[in-house]
């Protein structure tokens, strides 16, 4: 049984290429996301391990909400490290700085890493010290400052060179007088580093006198985990305290957790591919079963048994997948630095020292790309195993078809279907999440069976496919007879035509069904902005991938502007909430979050959608008081009235009674919304999320515009100043941006499809060598041949592209419906991007058919006609 499976893969090299490339592509997206995800969290705990190696002790801020926040102002001072220095066993402590801000040229041209952060960190005693001077020394005075290695080389900034550093205090100018390394190393993780004299450090950060964190060393014989013991007794519970090697590990494991959705992204992508690899798998069994009926009915004469035969066509796909999945795991390790390059193409620079293998990357590549081999080509060994012995003895036999159900039994069971995934899979999962994901699904299986019915007298009766490759063929047909050919040839067997167009269908139904979304995300934006956005200017932070908040300094500087008229200040914040009107108090929210507002400027500013409230009510929102949004207030069973119990960052509780439920599209008012003195003083906010500006009634518009981008220019230049328009097109832009790396990464599914057609066209002309010969033998030229195949290709590729953009639509207006229903949320139809996927999918089976197209042509005509 052995020989039979090898000597059928020598007797069937191209088809076992084709085949194999389909499921090694699949495997080698799956293995390189693996093999970049564990690199880059290997990278990182690097950093962390040499950042904490010279540290027996960190103490910090305690993480009230599972994760501190940056906004808030740190309770570390020098008081704090006193303390710790008088503990027994202590041999030095000193405070540590090491917050974001940005740096600049004196151009103000932002040093900016590839969308990595940067960061100044205040000078460390020697032993705390994770940097080394390449060239020069570290800062000596308030307006030095040394800068890592990376970052200068990148900008091309040498000693006596000078930047700018901008953080919560205006912009302030320092001259390089050193070039530092991280422990040896040139990259501090893609991120760049300015190191200044604490005092300096402090005041780019607003928070003098304060630090993020004390670093501590032990005296000889005095352990870790003793000192941790001893300083955790004397400090306060304010404050966390561990190890050196618990602080690397714990920001290490927190990182990995923030990057974790890159992992399931990319994943996402990888079974993409194997899904449609599986079609290929399904469509080139099903055809080589049916091509070989003779060999296995022979097989069968010959004493072979249903299950041997099974056994043999089973052993194919296992050797087919080992060969795919060995391949697309030595594919992958080339991958995943294509993958990290693709990242940093759209701003995304991820530290990456090494390749790292992990034998779960190997397990799990391997056992997904045989498992999903095997199981794609078990139905057709199921069906060879139907071939009966008196095959061998004929010709024209064909394997018996499984039974198809009646029209009404087909429905009933799609009926049934969608029963249990609309009412018992939510029940079962306690979530709506993976509903629509479910229905589109489904229906893709409601298509498939919509296009195959039982009626009298026919047994298998596939009726959507040949209407749809006829009204598709009209394309081609006016091409004469070989377009005429080519569109009854594409519906002589439409079952097979389904399969291969499905393989391509997978693809382009996802980016239809995305590019929906992310049309009805544009104009989502659009019409809440000119809706809800009442002001002239938005200020935010202009770092772009960076992000963060703005100084809170720059409201009261842009009302000093002549020309502007009101200024609101908008910032955010996170807090867990329990609701009081449980006798329990249980928590409804571990992070719910936080809008604060200036409620009479901002209610002049913004005119959200209401509930139930109005523009009183937040001109009237006192510090007792808070609004909810709708989702918040559905999801937790909230209403008016009710009071609210909130845990802040800052360690604080305060009651808040509901006042107003808002209807929040853009996401400004988020969970809860409180009046921002309120978020100053209980939860310790320091910095803005955005400022909205108002020029004051006839004010000249050019100069007021310009008075302001003048002052944010010169003192906060990581800011930018945008009129709504400008704010509009940026977030379209953004999300084109998102849509360029998703279209980018679903191509390898597309060209997984090609190869489906390509296996299916090669099959096809085998099967048909006779007839072609003959048409040969009758005056058809090989240029008439090649085009014959191409049209079939193109039909069946437009077959498929018609599938993925119903398939698109259905599953973008199911989940808006379903998920998005009731938030405001614009539905739009991309008609362009949509055209653009028909074309797409014409020119994919155009391409795949170039090959078949060639080999048809070739045909020796002799050898052609006398074949059976």
């Amino acid at each position: 049984m052995g020989r039979l499976v090898l000597r059928g893969f020598a007797q069937r090299k191209l088809r076992a290429l084709l085949t194999g490339i389909a499921i090694a592509l699949g495997v080698a997206l799956m293995a390189g996301t693996y093999i970049l995800t564990d690199t880059i969290n290997h990278s990182f705990a690097n950093i962390f391990g040499t950042a904490f190696k010279n540290e027996s002790v960190v103490v910090s801020q305690s993480e009230k909400l599972g994760r501190g926040s940056a906004s808030e102002v740190s309770p570390i001072d020098e008081e704090t490290v006193e303390q710790v220095r008088k503990v027994p066993g202590v041999a030095v402590a000193s405070g540590a700085v090491f917050s974001e801000a940005t740096f600049l040229t004196t151009s103000r041209k932002r040093l900016a890493g590839g969308g990595a952060p940067s960061f100044v960190s205040g000078e460390q005693p020697q032993r705390f010290n994770s940097f080394t001077t390449a060239q020069g020394h570290f800062p000596k005075g308030p307006g030095e400052v040394a800068l890592d290695e990376s970052t200068a080389e990148r900008h091309k900034l040498k000693l006596g060179d000078k930047i700018l550093i901008a953080g919560a205090t205006p912009a302030q100018s320092y001259t390089i007088v050193g070039i530092t390394k991280y422990a040896g190393s040139q990259s501090f993780g893609g991120a760049g580093v300015a190191t200044l004299t604490m005092p300096q450090a402090q005041h780019v950060i607003g928070e003098p006198g304060h630090f993020d964190s004390i670093s501590v060393a032990a005296k000889p014989g005095v352990s870790a985990s003793q000192l941790r013991n001893r300083v955790r007794a004397a400090l306060p519970s304010s404050l966390t305290v561990r190890t050196g090697a618990q602080e690397a590990g714990h920001q290490t494991k927190e990182l990995e957790h923030e990057l974790g959705f890159l992992r399931t992204f990319l994943l996402v992508f990888a079974y993409v591919a194997l899904v449609v690899g599986a079609f290929i798998i399904f469509n080139t069994f099903s055809i080589t079963v049916a091509q070989r009926t003779r060999e296995f009915g022979l097989l069968r004469t010959l004493g072979a048994s249903r299950t041997q035969i099974m056994r043999s066509v089973v052993l194919e796909g296992l050797l087919l997948g080992v060969l795919g999945a060995v391949a697309g795991l030595f594919i992958g390790l080339a991958l995943a630095p294509a993958l990290d390059q693709l990242f940093k193409a759209f701003g995304a620079d991820l530290p990456d020292s090494g390749t790292i293998l992990e034998s779960r990357t190997v397990i799990v590549s391997l056992l997904v790309g045989i498992v999903v081999t095997v199981l794609a080509g078990f139905f057709p060994a199921l069906r060879a195993t139907r071939v009966p012995p008196i095959a061998a003895m004929r010709e024209g036999v064909s394997i018996p078809p499984r039974p198809i159900p009646s029209r009404r039994r087909l429905i009933g069971r799609f009926v049934a279907g969608l029963i249990v995934i609309v009412f018992v899979v939510p029940a079962v999962f306690h979530s709506h999440t993976i509903l629509p994901i479910l229905l589109a699904v489904w229906v893709v299986r409601g298509l498939v069976l919509v296009s195959r019915v039982r009626r009298a007298g026919k047994p298998r009766n596939y009726r959507v496919i040949p209407a749809l490759g006829r009204t598709i063929g009209l394309i081609v047909s006016w091409r004469g007879i070989t377009g005429r050919l080519a569109r009854e040839n594409s519906v002589r067997q439409p079952g097979r035509t389904l399969v291969t167009a499905l393989a391509l269908t997978v693809g382009l139904g996802l980016v239809a069904f995305i590019s929906v979304l992310a049309a009805g995300t544009k104009a989502t934006i659009d019409h809440a902005v000119d809706k809800s956005f009442a002001g002239n200017l938005i200020v935010e932070n202009g770092n772009g991938t960076e992000g963060g908040g703005i100084p809170a300094a720059i409201a009261p500087a842009v009302r000093k502007v002549e020309g502007v008229g009101s200024v609101t200040a908008v910032a955010f914040s996170e807090g867990r909430v329990r609701n009081l009107a449980e006798a329990k108090h249980p928590v409804i929210a571990e992070k719910a979050s936080v809008t604060a507002i200036e409620p009479q400027s901002f209610s002049a500013l913004y005119q959200p959608e209401w509930q139930q409230g109005n523009l009183a009510t937040l001109r009237s929102l006192s510090s007792s008081e808070t609004v909810v949004s709708k989702e918040f207030a559905e999801k937790n069973k909230l209403k008016v009235g009710q009071s609210l119990s909130v845990l802040t960052p800052t360690g604080q509780k305060v009651t808040l009674q509901i006042k107003g439920i808002v209807k929040e599209t853009v996401g400004l008012l988020t969970d809860l919304t409180i009046p921002r003195t309120l978020a100053s003083e209980a939860f310790g906010q320091r910095e803005d999320g955005v400022d909205f500006v108002a020029y004051a009634s006839g004010a000249d518009v050019h100069n007021t515009r310009a008075g302001v981008k003048a002052l944010l220019s010169g003192s906060y230049p990581q800011t930018k100043s945008q009129t709504a328009a400008e704010f509009k097109e940026e977030q379209s832009k953004n999300v084109n941006q998102f849509l360029l790396l998703v279209y980018v990464l679903l191509a390898l599914s597309v060209i997984v499809s090609l190869f489906g057609i390509v296996n299916t066209l090669i099959l096809s002309i085998y099967e048909r060598t006779h007839e072609l010969g003959m048409m040969r033998a009758i005056g058809t030229s090989r240029r008439q041949i090649r085009q014959m195949i191409r049209y079939e290709s193109v039909i069946t590729g437009l077959i498929g592209g018609v599938f993925g953009i119903v398939i698109g639509l259905v599953g973008s207006i199911l989940v808006v419906t379903l998920a998005l229903s009731g938030s405001g949320y614009v539905m739009a139809i991309p008609v362009g991007t949509l055209i653009a996927l028909l074309v797409i999918s014409g020119i994919a089976g155009l391409l795949a058919a170039q090959l078949p197209a060639r080999r048809a042509a070739k045909l020796d005509v002799l050898r052609a006609v006398s074949s059976e």
